[in-house]
């Protein structure tokens, strides 16, 4: 979760994923529907608006995917 240089909106940043554009695109997509928020993703880092980590942990443990924090 970041803060700083956004204007004191809060951001959930999920880093280290593939830079496969259409992947990440399909990622995103999903991501936003089902946390019902905007979002945009940047080399290999994800961004959603909003504080997410709890909801992010459980899809992500969910999808087979090793999860930090």
């Amino acid at each position: 979760m970041e803060k700083q240089g956004r204007a004191g909106k809060t951001v959930t940043v999920v880093d280290g994923f593939t830079r496969e554009k259409r992947l990440m695109e399909e990622m995103l997509s999903e991501l936003r529907r089902t946390l019902s928020t905007g979002g945009t993703f940047r080399e290999t880092t994800l961004i959603l608006q909003g504080d997410h980590r709890v909801k992010l942990r459980e899809l992500f443990r969910g999808k087979g995917f090793t999860v930090k924090g």
